[in-house]
């Protein structure tokens, strides 16, 4: 891999704009939205035959800005850098990477936080309620506006998981190669508990104000901060947080018997709060939180085997050991579905310790396996 650590150089976010009335793209609630902007980024040449795009689709808490940097300044890169440039798995020199922040998103993309056009006011809880299947639909409008019939390859991990297979279920004829990884067909019952209590934490502040806080000049800071803390715990194994924290007494050999900040695992996850307030809109964690909730190929198609049955891409799903989030037996209920209806599968399970998040961190298992997977998708 390149040491230069600005390999895909500089990069700008733009936004394509589409949906204006009386087009309004319809929603699977039955309502409609528009008009509807994207913040996109793309790195790499598009190619003549057109066939050489991908998309990476973010999670939770991602956005557009999946590599590079914004300024010679900028100090930090984009959320997979270490995947995407020149001679990296999502190899620049090869492909055109396309990454776009979703609807119900806060990096540029129409959401919560965003005005209303016929109130000329953010749209706060009257925004509707979202799903992932709305959040693809609106992708296709970006893919059609870019001028790509056929995606080379859509690649996720989990809720970008969960958008990689809605595509390639739902756009059969559109994508040659998936790579759902940490992902699932449908978020278990204890992921919605812990996403339920991470929306209560948001309600219970006092400046969430019934999610009418951008017209009051608050933010629902607290709030926000305990349900990224929360969701943050299930992000991480235990070995990686023994491995990192232990029980380590925070600038101190004994306990101070009172209330204070003492391990350092808390001061870990006061400071993931934090830093999530500044970047992050309450609202949005919300809605987000309540599409990956709704997400069920079972329940959309009855069997998970029926909604596979007419894809027509090649697989490849990527689980990690030591995610508890979702399992590596949620993702062999996938590649089981597929193998059931016949279509080019092939699964892995990388040994690391990270917890769910591992799909974000360099590993050479990983990035090896993307690499020799793309160069062989028209093979």
């Amino acid at each position: 891999m390149p040491d230069d650590p600005y390999s895909v150089c500089i990069v700008e976010t733009q936004y394509f704009t589409f949906a204006e009335s009386p087009n309004e793209m319809p929603l699977e609630s039955g309502e409609k939205l528009g008009p509807i902007t994207l913040a996109y980024e793309t790195y790499g040449t598009l190619n003549n035959q057109k066939n050489n795009a991908i998309l990476i689709l973010h999670a939770l808490s991602g956005d557009a800005h999946v590599a590079g940097r914004y300024s010679a300044e900028d100090p930090k890169p984009g959320w997979w850098d270490f995947m995407v440039g020149a001679g990296r798995p999502f190899d620049t020199d090869k492909y055109f990477i396309i990454c776009s922040n979703v609807i119900g998103g806060c990096k540029g993309s129409t959401g919560p936080a965003s005005i209303n056009p016929k109130t000329k006011k953010p749209y706060n809880l009257s925004f509707p309620v979202i799903t992932i299947g709305d959040m693809v639909r609106a992708q296709t409008h970006l893919i059609d506006h870019l001028g790509i019939d056929r995606l080379m390859c859509v690649v996720g991990g989990s809720m970008g998981g969960m958008q990689t297979l809605e595509w390639a279920v739902e756009y059969p004829d559109r994508v040659a190669a998936a790579i759902p990884m940490a992902t699932t067909c449908r978020l278990g019952v204890q992921g919605i508990a812990f996403d339920e209590v991470a929306r209560q934490a948001i309600y219970a502040d006092a400046n969430w104000k019934k999610g009418d806080y951008l017209n009051h000049g608050v933010v629902p800071a607290q709030g926000l901060a305990v349900a990224r803390m929360l969701a943050h715990i299930t992000y991480l194994s235990e070995a990686a947080m023994h491995q990192k924290f232990g029980r380590q007494l925070r600038e101190k050999e004994h306990y101070g018997y009172d209330f204070s900040t003492e391990f350092e695992v808390e001061s870990y996850l006061h400071h993931q709060g934090e830093s999530f307030i500044r970047r992050f809109d309450a609202n949005t964690y919300l809605y987000i939180t309540k599409a990956i909730n709704y997400f069920d190929l079972y329940r959309d198609y009855g069997t998970l085997e029926k909604a596979f049955r007419n894809v027509n891409s090649k697989f490849m799903v990527v689980s990690f050991a030591s995610d508890w989030l979702y399992t590596t037996a949620q993702n062999k209920e996938i590649v089981k579905a597929l193998k059931i209806n016949r279509k080019p599968v092939t699964f892995c399970e990388i040994p690391s310790q990270a917890g769910h998040d591992a799909f974000l961190l360099p590993n050479p298992d990983m990035e090896k396996m993307i690499a020799d997977f793309l160069a062989h998708v028209y093979d």
